[in-house]
């Protein structure tokens, strides 16, 4: 863990800080989210594994955010795949582009940190992380619903989003899956 440590202090403490993502480029969060209700999450104090201190969460917002990378990925089964998160160990499910998509995201297609993967969600704090463009990234911090990932060598639009705690908040979160979607594939759903 030593190792985690000092890259975080190499990267710089404040992960709620957006200015070193871009402001300008490829965005799919094309209409301003709403700011999350109530502020941001509070975070467990330890780099890895980045999480959230649990809130409480309506069942059926539970069911829906659980079920979403299977959903996406059967939706669109030309596209994307479910299969367990490599970054999250293998231990839940995570949304990965297709390796043959045509329009696939020359980042993804090169990136051996990610490698493809799109999306996951935690289970037992009902957090993500997402891989988001980084003006996309930028606007999930800056309405409060996200932020930046603690390491360095990580792609900048790697981002935690914090959990959903209604229906009304897990639409937000839908949309913010759905752009890390279209970033990685280049294909909007």
């Amino acid at each position: 863990m030593t190792k985690f440590r000092l890259n975080h202090l190499l990267s710089g403490p404040d992960l709620l800080d957006p200015s070193p993502l871009p402001t300008t480029g490829p965005s799919y969060l094309s209409s301003p989210l709403p700011p999350r209700a109530g502020g941001r999450a509070r975070i467990m104090p330890r780099i890895m594994p980045q999480r959230q201190v649990p809130e409480p969460i309506e069942p059926s917002t539970r069911v829906h955010l659980q079920s979403l990378v299977s959903r996406l990925a059967a939706e669109h089964p030309g596209m994307l795949e479910a299969k367990p998160s490599h970054t999250e160990g293998r231990s839940t499910a995570g949304l990965y582009a297709l390796a043959g998509v045509p329009t696939l995201n020359i980042q993804a297609r090169d990136d051996k940190q990610l490698a493809r993967e799109i999306a996951h969600a935690h289970p037992a704090d009902n957090s993500l992380h997402v891989w988001l463009s980084g003006p996309d990234a930028r606007k999930v911090i800056e309405a409060r619903w996200g932020q930046r990932f603690p390491l360095s060598f990580v792609n900048s639009g790697w981002t935690m989003v914090y959990a959903p705690r209604t229906d009304a908040e897990m639409a937000v979160v839908e949309r913010i899956v759905k752009a890390g979607v279209a970033w990685v594939t280049g294909v909007e759903i």
